[in-house]
Protein backbone atom coordinates (compact mmCIF):
# COMPACT_ATOMS: atom_id res chain seq x y z
CA UNK A 1 0.00 0.00 0.00
CA UNK A 2 1.50 3.06 -1.28
CA UNK A 3 1.24 6.88 -1.88
CA UNK A 4 2.76 8.98 -4.29
CA UNK A 5 3.24 12.50 -5.06
CA UNK A 6 2.53 13.61 -8.32
CA UNK A 7 1.52 17.23 -8.39
CA UNK A 8 0.81 20.18 -5.70
CA UNK A 9 3.97 19.33 -4.03
CA UNK A 10 5.23 22.54 -2.46
CA UNK A 11 3.52 24.20 -4.95
CA UNK A 12 -0.10 25.08 -5.71
CA UNK A 13 -1.65 23.60 -9.01
CA UNK A 14 -1.66 20.92 -10.44
CA UNK A 15 -3.04 18.69 -7.43
CA UNK A 16 -2.23 14.88 -8.71
CA UNK A 17 -1.91 11.89 -6.05
CA UNK A 18 -1.57 8.14 -6.73
CA UNK A 19 -2.64 5.45 -4.15
CA UNK A 20 -1.35 1.90 -5.22
CA UNK A 21 -3.79 -0.91 -2.93
CA UNK A 22 -4.09 -4.88 -4.09
CA UNK A 23 -2.84 -3.92 -7.51
CA UNK A 24 -4.43 -1.06 -8.33
CA UNK A 25 -3.64 2.45 -8.52
CA UNK A 26 -6.25 5.25 -7.49
CA UNK A 27 -5.52 8.80 -8.62
CA UNK A 28 -7.07 11.90 -6.40
CA UNK A 29 -7.45 14.86 -8.76
CA UNK A 30 -5.01 15.19 -12.04
CA UNK A 31 -5.04 19.16 -11.89
CA UNK A 32 -3.16 21.70 -14.15
CA UNK A 33 -0.13 23.05 -13.29
CA UNK A 34 -0.23 26.73 -13.52
CA UNK A 35 1.97 29.81 -13.67
CA UNK A 36 5.29 29.20 -11.83
CA UNK A 37 4.33 25.59 -10.85
CA UNK A 38 4.17 24.00 -14.05
CA UNK A 39 7.04 21.57 -14.71
CA UNK A 40 5.55 19.74 -17.84
CA UNK A 41 1.57 19.64 -18.42
CA UNK A 42 2.21 17.67 -21.37
CA UNK A 43 3.84 14.41 -19.52
CA UNK A 44 2.93 12.66 -16.63
CA UNK A 45 5.54 11.02 -14.57
CA UNK A 46 3.18 7.60 -14.58
CA UNK A 47 1.45 5.82 -17.67
CA UNK A 48 -1.71 6.81 -17.78
CA UNK A 49 -3.30 4.07 -19.16
CA UNK A 50 -1.90 2.28 -15.53
CA UNK A 51 -4.38 4.45 -13.33
CA UNK A 52 -7.73 2.13 -12.58
CA UNK A 53 -9.81 5.17 -10.65
CA UNK A 54 -9.49 9.01 -10.68
CA UNK A 55 -11.59 10.37 -7.97
CA UNK A 56 -11.95 13.97 -8.28
CA UNK A 57 -12.09 16.56 -5.50
CA UNK A 58 -13.78 19.63 -7.02
CA UNK A 59 -13.61 21.48 -10.27
CA UNK A 60 -11.34 24.05 -10.12
CA UNK A 61 -9.07 23.79 -13.28
CA UNK A 62 -5.82 22.93 -10.28
CA UNK A 63 -7.16 20.05 -9.25
CA UNK A 64 -9.37 18.78 -12.98
CA UNK A 65 -7.83 20.37 -15.69
CA UNK A 66 -5.39 17.22 -17.31
CA UNK A 67 -8.47 15.05 -17.19
CA UNK A 68 -8.91 15.11 -20.50
CA UNK A 69 -5.19 14.52 -21.08
CA UNK A 70 -5.06 11.73 -18.69
CA UNK A 71 -8.16 10.10 -21.03
CA UNK A 72 -5.63 10.79 -24.42
CA UNK A 73 -2.79 9.34 -23.37
CA UNK A 74 -4.68 5.96 -22.68
CA UNK A 75 -6.91 5.81 -19.33
CA UNK A 76 -9.82 3.58 -19.42
CA UNK A 77 -10.74 3.42 -15.58
CA UNK A 78 -13.92 4.74 -13.78
CA UNK A 79 -13.96 8.73 -12.76
CA UNK A 80 -15.82 9.00 -9.49
CA UNK A 81 -16.93 12.54 -8.32
CA UNK A 82 -20.13 14.39 -6.80
CA UNK A 83 -22.96 14.88 -8.54
CA UNK A 84 -22.60 18.96 -8.81
CA UNK A 85 -19.11 18.68 -9.70
CA UNK A 86 -19.70 16.62 -12.75
CA UNK A 87 -21.99 19.13 -13.82
CA UNK A 88 -19.34 21.62 -13.64
CA UNK A 89 -16.44 19.26 -15.23
CA UNK A 90 -18.67 18.99 -18.29
CA UNK A 91 -18.48 23.10 -18.70
CA UNK A 92 -15.20 24.05 -17.29
CA UNK A 93 -12.77 21.15 -19.26
CA UNK A 94 -14.87 22.27 -22.35
CA UNK A 95 -14.09 25.75 -21.85
CA UNK A 96 -10.47 24.69 -20.98
CA UNK A 97 -10.34 22.69 -23.76
CA UNK A 98 -11.19 25.80 -25.97
CA UNK A 99 -8.33 27.11 -24.07
CA UNK A 100 -5.99 25.04 -25.15
CA UNK A 101 -6.84 25.22 -28.81
CA UNK A 102 -6.58 29.32 -28.95
CA UNK A 103 -3.22 28.65 -27.47
CA UNK A 104 -2.10 26.16 -29.65
CA UNK A 105 -3.43 28.05 -33.36
CA UNK A 106 -1.70 31.38 -31.45
CA UNK A 107 1.52 29.89 -31.39
CA UNK A 108 1.01 28.22 -34.53
CA UNK A 109 0.83 31.05 -36.48
CA UNK A 110 4.03 32.82 -34.98
CA UNK A 111 6.01 29.44 -35.41
CA UNK A 112 4.79 29.83 -39.19
CA UNK A 113 7.06 32.77 -39.50
CA UNK A 114 9.19 32.27 -37.64
CA UNK A 115 9.72 28.62 -39.14
CA UNK A 116 9.67 27.43 -35.41
CA UNK A 117 7.64 23.63 -34.93
CA UNK A 118 4.00 23.59 -34.61
CA UNK A 119 2.83 22.59 -31.40
CA UNK A 120 -0.34 20.44 -30.47
CA UNK A 121 -2.59 21.36 -27.43
CA UNK A 122 -2.97 19.95 -24.68
CA UNK A 123 -6.32 18.30 -25.59
CA UNK A 124 -8.97 19.20 -27.94
CA UNK A 125 -12.66 19.65 -27.17
CA UNK A 126 -13.74 16.37 -28.36
CA UNK A 127 -10.80 15.22 -25.44
CA UNK A 128 -13.06 17.00 -23.26
CA UNK A 129 -15.74 15.86 -24.52
CA UNK A 130 -15.59 12.42 -23.69
CA UNK A 131 -14.79 12.78 -20.17
CA UNK A 132 -18.10 12.32 -19.40
CA UNK A 133 -18.59 8.82 -21.00
CA UNK A 134 -16.21 7.89 -18.14
CA UNK A 135 -17.53 9.55 -14.73
CA UNK A 136 -19.86 7.97 -12.54
CA UNK A 137 -21.21 10.50 -9.65
CA UNK A 138 -22.18 10.40 -5.96
CA UNK A 139 -24.09 12.09 -3.51
CA UNK A 140 -22.03 13.39 -0.06
CA UNK A 141 -22.02 10.46 2.83
CA UNK A 142 -22.73 8.06 0.26
CA UNK A 143 -20.07 4.51 1.14
CA UNK A 144 -19.09 3.60 -2.48
CA UNK A 145 -17.19 0.39 -2.48
CA UNK A 146 -14.30 1.07 -5.10
CA UNK A 147 -12.55 -2.29 -5.72
CA UNK A 148 -11.45 -5.13 -3.83
CA UNK A 149 -10.64 -4.01 -0.60
CA UNK A 150 -11.18 -0.19 -0.97
CA UNK A 151 -14.34 1.92 -0.19
CA UNK A 152 -14.45 5.66 -0.57
CA UNK A 153 -16.36 8.37 0.95
CA UNK A 154 -17.44 12.23 -0.31
CA UNK A 155 -17.96 14.96 2.84
CA UNK A 156 -18.20 18.38 1.56
CA UNK A 157 -15.11 20.33 1.82
CA UNK A 158 -16.43 24.11 1.55
CA UNK A 159 -15.17 25.15 -0.63
CA UNK A 160 -16.90 25.14 -4.10
CA UNK A 161 -20.49 24.01 -4.58
CA UNK A 162 -20.00 20.04 -5.16
CA UNK A 163 -16.25 20.29 -3.54
CA UNK A 164 -15.16 17.39 -1.12
CA UNK A 165 -12.89 15.83 1.08
CA UNK A 166 -12.22 12.10 0.51
CA UNK A 167 -11.99 9.53 3.15
CA UNK A 168 -10.71 6.20 1.95
CA UNK A 169 -10.43 3.06 3.61
CA UNK A 170 -8.58 0.34 2.40
CA UNK A 171 -7.68 -3.27 3.01
CA UNK A 172 -4.33 -4.79 2.35
CA UNK A 173 -2.40 -8.12 3.60
CA UNK A 174 -5.28 -8.11 6.26
CA UNK A 175 -4.23 -4.47 7.84
CA UNK A 176 -6.63 -1.71 7.07
CA UNK A 177 -5.60 2.34 6.51
CA UNK A 178 -7.86 5.27 6.63
CA UNK A 179 -6.89 7.69 4.44
CA UNK A 180 -8.09 11.54 4.36
CA UNK A 181 -7.81 13.84 1.01
CA UNK A 182 -8.97 16.88 1.90
CA UNK A 183 -9.13 18.35 -1.24
CA UNK A 184 -9.50 22.78 -1.06
CA UNK A 185 -10.78 23.15 2.47
CA UNK A 186 -13.38 26.17 2.04
CA UNK A 187 -13.74 28.90 4.12
CA UNK A 188 -16.45 29.24 7.16
CA UNK A 189 -19.12 31.35 7.16
CA UNK A 190 -19.39 32.03 3.08
CA UNK A 191 -22.65 32.42 0.90
CA UNK A 192 -24.39 29.62 -0.45
CA UNK A 193 -21.84 26.48 0.59
CA UNK A 194 -21.85 25.15 3.41
CA UNK A 195 -18.86 25.19 6.00
CA UNK A 196 -16.32 22.79 5.51
CA UNK A 197 -17.11 18.72 7.37
CA UNK A 198 -14.57 18.00 9.99
CA UNK A 199 -13.41 14.52 10.39
CA UNK A 200 -12.86 12.82 14.13
CA UNK A 201 -9.88 10.58 13.30
CA UNK A 202 -7.71 8.98 10.31
CA UNK A 203 -4.64 6.76 9.43
CA UNK A 204 -3.31 9.39 7.27
CA UNK A 205 -3.90 12.97 6.17
CA UNK A 206 -3.44 14.46 2.64
CA UNK A 207 -3.93 18.23 3.80
CA UNK A 208 -4.07 21.40 1.64
CA UNK A 209 -1.91 24.61 2.77
CA UNK A 210 -2.63 27.36 0.53
CA UNK A 211 -3.13 29.86 3.32
CA UNK A 212 -0.97 28.06 6.22
CA UNK A 213 1.30 31.34 6.79
CA UNK A 214 -1.37 33.54 7.08
CA UNK A 215 -4.88 34.86 8.25
CA UNK A 216 -7.53 36.23 5.79
CA UNK A 217 -8.42 40.14 7.33
CA UNK A 218 -11.01 40.16 9.65
CA UNK A 219 -14.30 39.54 7.66
CA UNK A 220 -16.17 43.38 7.36
CA UNK A 221 -19.74 43.86 6.14
CA UNK A 222 -19.23 42.41 2.57
CA UNK A 223 -22.93 44.09 1.09
CA UNK A 224 -22.03 47.66 3.06
CA UNK A 225 -18.67 48.41 1.55
CA UNK A 226 -19.82 46.90 -1.77
CA UNK A 227 -22.85 48.35 -1.86
CA UNK A 228 -20.88 51.87 -1.10
CA UNK A 229 -19.03 51.71 -3.54
CA UNK A 230 -21.56 51.22 -6.39
CA UNK A 231 -23.45 54.37 -4.98
CA UNK A 232 -20.32 56.52 -5.66
CA UNK A 233 -18.93 54.92 -8.34
CA UNK A 234 -22.84 55.72 -10.39
CA UNK A 235 -23.62 58.40 -8.39
CA UNK A 236 -20.63 60.45 -10.40
CA UNK A 237 -21.46 58.54 -13.83
CA UNK A 238 -18.80 55.61 -13.97
CA UNK A 239 -18.60 51.98 -14.52
CA UNK A 240 -18.21 49.40 -11.16
CA UNK A 241 -15.56 46.62 -13.18
CA UNK A 242 -14.95 43.55 -11.17
CA UNK A 243 -12.23 40.73 -12.06
CA UNK A 244 -13.99 37.32 -11.27
CA UNK A 245 -13.61 33.95 -11.53
CA UNK A 246 -16.37 32.93 -13.48
CA UNK A 247 -17.27 29.42 -11.02
CA UNK A 248 -17.72 29.82 -7.30
CA UNK A 249 -16.75 33.88 -7.16
CA UNK A 250 -19.27 34.94 -9.44
CA UNK A 251 -22.26 33.34 -8.02
CA UNK A 252 -21.19 34.76 -4.92
CA UNK A 253 -21.70 38.19 -6.08
CA UNK A 254 -24.72 37.92 -7.27
CA UNK A 255 -25.84 36.25 -4.29
CA UNK A 256 -24.60 40.15 -2.33
CA UNK A 257 -26.03 42.09 -5.32
CA UNK A 258 -29.57 40.85 -4.88
CA UNK A 259 -29.43 41.80 -1.18
CA UNK A 260 -28.05 44.78 -2.02
CA UNK A 261 -31.29 45.49 -4.55
CA UNK A 262 -33.60 43.91 -1.53
CA UNK A 263 -32.50 46.23 0.23
CA UNK A 264 -32.66 49.32 -1.82
CA UNK A 265 -28.78 50.09 -0.37
CA UNK A 266 -27.82 52.02 -4.09
CA UNK A 267 -29.43 55.51 -3.60
CA UNK A 268 -28.21 56.82 -6.75
CA UNK A 269 -29.58 54.28 -8.87
CA UNK A 270 -31.43 51.29 -7.08
CA UNK A 271 -32.14 49.11 -9.97
CA UNK A 272 -28.55 49.65 -11.34
CA UNK A 273 -27.58 47.36 -14.33
CA UNK A 274 -25.76 44.54 -13.62
CA UNK A 275 -23.85 42.67 -16.36
CA UNK A 276 -22.06 38.96 -16.36
CA UNK A 277 -19.84 39.38 -19.37
CA UNK A 278 -18.84 35.57 -19.79
CA UNK A 279 -20.14 32.83 -21.41
CA UNK A 280 -18.74 30.36 -18.97
CA UNK A 281 -20.16 31.85 -15.65
CA UNK A 282 -23.10 32.10 -17.63
CA UNK A 283 -23.57 28.30 -18.21
CA UNK A 284 -22.40 27.98 -14.32
CA UNK A 285 -25.03 30.28 -12.98
CA UNK A 286 -27.26 27.72 -14.59
CA UNK A 287 -25.75 24.91 -12.74
CA UNK A 288 -25.94 27.23 -9.27
CA UNK A 289 -29.68 27.36 -9.74
CA UNK A 290 -30.36 23.74 -10.27
CA UNK A 291 -30.81 20.99 -7.70
CA UNK A 292 -28.86 21.64 -4.89
CA UNK A 293 -30.76 19.47 -2.10
CA UNK A 294 -28.22 18.50 -0.08
CA UNK A 295 -25.35 21.40 -1.20
CA UNK A 296 -26.74 24.79 0.27
CA UNK A 297 -25.99 26.11 3.60
CA UNK A 298 -28.65 27.23 5.72
CA UNK A 299 -29.41 30.75 4.55
CA UNK A 300 -29.13 29.75 0.75
CA UNK A 301 -31.88 26.60 2.00
CA UNK A 302 -33.85 29.60 3.28
CA UNK A 303 -34.37 31.24 -0.03
CA UNK A 304 -35.23 27.84 -1.71
CA UNK A 305 -38.12 27.11 0.87
CA UNK A 306 -39.31 31.01 0.57
CA UNK A 307 -39.32 30.88 -3.62
CA UNK A 308 -36.61 32.92 -3.74
CA UNK A 309 -34.45 32.82 -6.44
CA UNK A 310 -30.76 33.20 -4.80
CA UNK A 311 -29.35 35.29 -8.06
CA UNK A 312 -32.81 36.87 -9.41
CA UNK A 313 -32.94 40.75 -9.60
CA UNK A 314 -34.29 43.14 -11.83
CA UNK A 315 -31.92 44.29 -14.54
CA UNK A 316 -29.67 41.50 -14.62
CA UNK A 317 -28.34 40.97 -17.90
CA UNK A 318 -25.62 38.10 -18.94
CA UNK A 319 -23.85 38.63 -22.40
CA UNK A 320 -22.91 35.75 -24.78
CA UNK A 321 -21.38 36.94 -27.82
CA UNK A 322 -18.30 39.11 -28.22
CA UNK A 323 -20.63 41.54 -30.17
CA UNK A 324 -22.32 42.06 -27.12
CA UNK A 325 -19.38 42.11 -25.01
CA UNK A 326 -18.04 45.45 -26.32
CA UNK A 327 -21.36 47.08 -26.70
CA UNK A 328 -21.12 47.30 -23.46
CA UNK A 329 -18.27 50.03 -23.66
CA UNK A 330 -19.86 51.96 -25.98
CA UNK A 331 -22.85 52.10 -24.04
CA UNK A 332 -22.44 55.66 -21.25
CA UNK A 333 -25.07 54.27 -18.87
CA UNK A 334 -23.29 53.61 -15.27
CA UNK A 335 -23.54 49.36 -14.76
CA UNK A 336 -21.61 46.75 -12.63
CA UNK A 337 -19.67 44.23 -14.90
CA UNK A 338 -18.36 41.24 -13.73
CA UNK A 339 -15.84 39.03 -15.96
CA UNK A 340 -13.44 36.90 -16.05
CA UNK A 341 -10.68 36.36 -15.95
CA UNK A 342 -10.34 37.01 -12.24
CA UNK A 343 -6.30 38.00 -12.49
CA UNK A 344 -7.08 39.90 -15.18
CA UNK A 345 -4.30 37.94 -17.32
CA UNK A 346 -6.82 36.98 -20.11
CA UNK A 347 -10.60 37.08 -21.21
CA UNK A 348 -13.09 39.97 -21.60
CA UNK A 349 -11.89 41.38 -18.39
CA UNK A 350 -8.74 43.16 -19.96
CA UNK A 351 -11.16 45.10 -22.68
CA UNK A 352 -13.04 46.40 -20.01
CA UNK A 353 -9.88 47.58 -18.15
CA UNK A 354 -8.73 49.00 -21.32
CA UNK A 355 -11.50 51.37 -21.42
CA UNK A 356 -12.32 52.25 -18.10
CA UNK A 357 -8.65 52.19 -16.07
CA UNK A 358 -8.79 55.59 -17.77
CA UNK A 359 -11.66 57.52 -16.36
CA UNK A 360 -11.31 59.01 -12.95
CA UNK A 361 -14.62 58.55 -12.46
CA UNK A 362 -14.68 54.44 -12.31
CA UNK A 363 -13.69 51.96 -9.90
CA UNK A 364 -12.12 48.47 -10.28
CA UNK A 365 -12.80 45.95 -7.51
CA UNK A 366 -11.05 42.72 -7.04
CA UNK A 367 -12.45 40.44 -4.71
CA UNK A 368 -9.92 37.51 -5.15
CA UNK A 369 -6.14 36.61 -4.86
CA UNK A 370 -3.92 38.25 -7.42
CA UNK A 371 -0.86 35.72 -8.10
CA UNK A 372 2.90 37.67 -8.29
CA UNK A 373 2.99 38.73 -11.66
CA UNK A 374 -0.55 39.20 -13.02
CA UNK A 375 -1.86 42.43 -14.01
CA UNK A 376 -4.25 42.41 -11.45
CA UNK A 377 -1.53 42.47 -9.00
CA UNK A 378 0.13 45.36 -10.92
CA UNK A 379 -3.00 47.32 -10.59
CA UNK A 380 -3.08 46.25 -6.63
CA UNK A 381 0.62 47.18 -6.12
CA UNK A 382 0.04 51.08 -7.41
CA UNK A 383 0.82 51.13 -11.06
CA UNK A 384 0.24 54.04 -12.54
CA UNK A 385 -0.55 52.77 -16.19
CA UNK A 386 0.00 49.65 -17.62
CA UNK A 387 0.20 48.38 -21.38
CA UNK A 388 -2.52 46.73 -22.81
CA UNK A 389 -2.93 45.11 -26.64
CA UNK A 390 -0.11 47.68 -27.55
CA UNK A 391 -1.31 50.89 -25.48
CA UNK A 392 -0.32 53.01 -22.64
CA UNK A 393 -3.43 52.93 -20.56
CA UNK A 394 -3.35 55.50 -17.23
CA UNK A 395 -4.96 54.42 -14.23
CA UNK A 396 -7.03 56.92 -12.86
CA UNK A 397 -9.94 54.96 -11.61
CA UNK A 398 -10.21 54.01 -8.28
CA UNK A 399 -8.85 50.47 -7.47
CA UNK A 400 -10.93 48.80 -4.39
CA UNK A 401 -9.24 45.14 -2.44
CA UNK A 402 -11.73 43.06 -1.13
CA UNK A 403 -9.13 40.79 0.82
CA UNK A 404 -12.11 39.59 3.26
CA UNK A 405 -13.88 37.05 1.03
CA UNK A 406 -11.79 33.81 0.12
CA UNK A 407 -12.44 30.43 -0.88
CA UNK A 408 -9.74 28.94 1.10
CA UNK A 409 -9.81 28.28 4.62
CA UNK A 410 -7.18 30.21 6.80
CA UNK A 411 -4.38 29.43 8.81
CA UNK A 412 -6.40 29.13 11.54
CA UNK A 413 -9.57 27.21 10.29
CA UNK A 414 -6.87 24.52 8.68
CA UNK A 415 -5.69 24.31 12.56
CA UNK A 416 -8.84 23.56 13.63
CA UNK A 417 -9.27 21.11 11.23
CA UNK A 418 -6.58 19.02 11.36
CA UNK A 419 -6.88 19.07 15.43
CA UNK A 420 -10.06 17.51 15.38
CA UNK A 421 -8.25 14.23 13.86
CA UNK A 422 -8.17 12.40 17.57
CA UNK A 423 -9.19 8.69 17.28
CA UNK A 424 -7.55 7.51 15.64
CA UNK A 425 -4.45 10.46 15.46
CA UNK A 426 -3.26 10.50 12.33
CA UNK A 427 0.45 8.27 11.84
CA UNK A 428 1.29 11.05 9.49
CA UNK A 429 0.05 14.07 7.88
CA UNK A 430 1.35 15.38 4.10
CA UNK A 431 1.16 18.84 3.57
CA UNK A 432 0.43 19.63 0.30
CA UNK A 433 -1.26 22.51 -2.05
CA UNK A 434 0.78 24.98 -0.51
CA UNK A 435 4.24 27.27 -2.06
CA UNK A 436 7.61 26.47 -1.54
CA UNK A 437 7.35 28.81 1.30
CA UNK A 438 4.43 27.89 2.94
CA UNK A 439 4.05 23.57 2.91
CA UNK A 440 7.27 22.55 4.89
CA UNK A 441 6.56 25.99 7.10
CA UNK A 442 3.40 24.62 7.76
CA UNK A 443 4.26 21.23 8.62
CA UNK A 444 6.33 22.33 10.80
CA UNK A 445 3.64 24.06 13.03
CA UNK A 446 1.87 20.64 12.67
CA UNK A 447 4.65 18.89 14.30
CA UNK A 448 4.68 21.75 17.41
CA UNK A 449 0.97 20.55 17.73
CA UNK A 450 2.46 16.59 18.09
CA UNK A 451 1.39 15.59 14.75
CA UNK A 452 4.04 13.50 12.56
CA UNK A 453 4.16 15.54 9.44
CA UNK A 454 6.36 16.80 6.10
CA UNK A 455 5.97 18.66 2.89
CA UNK A 456 6.63 15.65 0.05
CA UNK A 457 8.18 16.56 -2.95
CA UNK A 458 7.19 15.77 -6.29
CA UNK A 459 7.63 11.85 -7.09
CA UNK A 460 7.96 11.07 -3.37
CA UNK A 461 6.66 7.69 -2.86
CA UNK A 462 5.47 6.57 1.14
CA UNK A 463 4.64 2.99 2.12
CA UNK A 464 1.71 3.44 4.44
CA UNK A 465 2.05 0.26 5.63
CA UNK A 466 5.87 0.08 6.77
CA UNK A 467 5.44 4.25 7.92
CA UNK A 468 8.28 5.46 5.71
CA UNK A 469 9.58 7.32 2.57
CA UNK A 470 10.18 4.63 0.52
CA UNK A 471 11.69 7.08 -2.73
CA UNK A 472 12.70 10.51 -2.24
CA UNK A 473 11.45 13.37 -4.70
CA UNK A 474 12.69 15.97 -5.92
CA UNK A 475 12.09 20.17 -6.22
CA UNK A 476 11.34 21.02 -9.79
CA UNK A 477 13.05 24.59 -11.62
CA UNK A 478 10.42 27.15 -11.09
CA UNK A 479 9.11 29.09 -14.28
CA UNK A 480 9.56 32.87 -13.59
CA UNK A 481 8.47 36.05 -15.18
CA UNK A 482 10.76 38.61 -15.58
CA UNK A 483 11.04 41.88 -17.70
CA UNK A 484 14.23 41.37 -19.23
CA UNK A 485 13.79 38.05 -20.80
CA UNK A 486 15.84 34.68 -20.44
CA UNK A 487 16.68 34.33 -16.59
CA UNK A 488 20.08 33.16 -15.87
CA UNK A 489 21.32 30.21 -14.19
CA UNK A 490 23.34 32.55 -11.79
CA UNK A 491 19.92 34.47 -11.33
CA UNK A 492 17.95 31.60 -10.42
CA UNK A 493 20.47 30.32 -7.99
CA UNK A 494 20.48 33.35 -6.05
CA UNK A 495 16.62 33.50 -5.58
CA UNK A 496 16.97 29.83 -4.62
CA UNK A 497 19.24 30.77 -1.83
CA UNK A 498 16.90 33.73 -1.09
CA UNK A 499 13.60 31.58 -0.74
CA UNK A 500 16.12 29.52 1.65
CA UNK A 501 16.97 32.44 3.93
CA UNK A 502 12.95 33.37 4.15
CA UNK A 503 12.52 29.64 5.63
CA UNK A 504 15.48 30.60 7.61
CA UNK A 505 13.64 33.23 9.29
CA UNK A 506 10.72 31.84 9.86
CA UNK A 507 12.30 28.57 11.71
CA UNK A 508 13.77 30.71 14.09
CA UNK A 509 10.28 32.42 14.68
CA UNK A 510 10.58 32.60 18.86
CA UNK A 511 14.16 32.50 19.54
CA UNK A 512 15.61 35.14 22.08
CA UNK A 513 15.69 38.45 20.91
CA UNK A 514 19.71 38.76 21.06
CA UNK A 515 19.99 35.95 18.81
CA UNK A 516 17.22 37.68 16.21
CA UNK A 517 18.79 40.59 16.30
CA UNK A 518 22.26 39.27 15.38
CA UNK A 519 20.74 37.46 12.33
CA UNK A 520 18.76 40.83 11.61
CA UNK A 521 21.89 42.83 11.73
CA UNK A 522 24.47 40.30 9.95
CA UNK A 523 21.58 40.21 6.88
CA UNK A 524 20.75 44.29 6.59
CA UNK A 525 24.98 44.19 6.57
CA UNK A 526 25.21 41.83 3.96
CA UNK A 527 22.42 43.65 1.62
CA UNK A 528 24.08 46.93 2.45
CA UNK A 529 27.04 45.78 1.00
CA UNK A 530 25.49 44.55 -2.08
CA UNK A 531 23.60 47.49 -2.65
CA UNK A 532 26.57 49.66 -2.13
Amino acid sequence: MKLSFFGADQCVTGSCHCLEVNGKRILVDCGLQQGRDEVSNAEFPFAAGSIDFLLVTHAHIDHSGRIPMLLKQGFQGRILTTRLTADLLDIMLLDSAHIQEQDAEWKNRKAERSGAPKVEPLYTIEDAARVRSFMSTCEYHQQVPLCEGVTVEFVDAGHLLGSASILVTATEGGVTKKLVFSGDLGNINQPIIRDPSHFTGADYVVMESTYGDRNHTEVWSYTDDLARIIDETIGRGGNVIIPSFAVGRTQELLYFIREIKDQRMVKSNPDFPVYIDSPLAKKATTIFTGDLRGYLDEDALALVRDGTHMFNFTNLRMTETSEESKALNMDPTPKVIISASGMCDAGRIRHHLKHNLWRKECTVVFVGYQGEGTLGRTLLEGAQSVKMFGEEIAVNAEIENFQGLSSHADRDHLLSWIADFKAPKPQHVFVVHGDREVAPFFAQTLQGMGFEAHAPQYTEVYDLIAGAVVETGYLPERKMKTAGGKISPAYERLVSVGQMVMESIKRNKGRDNKSLAKFADQLRALLEKWEA
